[in-house]
């Protein structure tokens, strides 16, 4: 092995490669244009206020937009939802801005799947009640599949060690014999 390493071939020149730039990847969208578009990829460390004021300065020249929606709990954590006036400006900040370094990192965007409540209003089209009926049965689901995962819990048969353990914690512990006096030497 030792041989072939020393006594390699000469390597040929390789042909040079056509230099051309590389093309950006095209945004592609598993979901329909919308006036809102999803960001994610975003830094957890800036606070709800500066990231709503810094979202506005990145995509305002894109057209005017209606609503910048960001949350910090754990399931909307590095996301948030902009909402512009019309499709073509959200449509452009959606190819423009597609990996674009935001706080050290990269952006990733798409459209919303389903209509925002800002445009909802706008339209005319925003029912308070068939969204707060939508909350409710959200909030009944979860509330029965908790309930679900208790009794499961609950009803799962105990591993051999755990019945042992249990057994052990339920009986009174047997008092200790007292130890016998030692004999005096002799």
């Amino acid at each position: 092995a030792l041989r072939a390493l020393l006594f390699r071939p000469a390597a040929r020149p390789r042909p040079q490669r056509c230099a051309a730039p590389m093309a950006a990847p095209a945004a592609t969208s598993a979901n329909a244009p919308k006036e809102t578009v999803y960001v994610n990829n975003l830094s957890e460390k800036v606070n709800q206020e500066e990231m709503k004021k810094s979202l506005y300065a990145v995509f305002a020249p894109f057209g005017p937009i209606i609503d910048i929606v960001h949350f910090k709990s754990n399931k909307m954590r590095g996301q948030a939802f902009v909402v512009f006036r019309d499709v073509p400006a959200a449509s452009s900040a959606v190819r423009q801005m597609q990996g674009f370094p935001f706080y050290d990192k990269p952006m990733k965007l798409d459209y919303a799947k389903a209509k925002s409540d800002a445009t909802a209003k706008l339209d005319g089209s925003y029912l308070a009640k068939v969204r707060e009926e939508r909350t409710a049965k959200r909030r009944a689901e979860r509330e029965e599949r908790k309930a679900g995962a208790k009794k499961e819990k609950a009803a799962a048969p105990k591993a051999p060690r755990e019945e042992a353990a249990d057994a052990e914690m339920a009986a009174p512990a047997a008092p200790a014999a007292p130890a016998a006096p030692a004999a005096p030497a002799a």
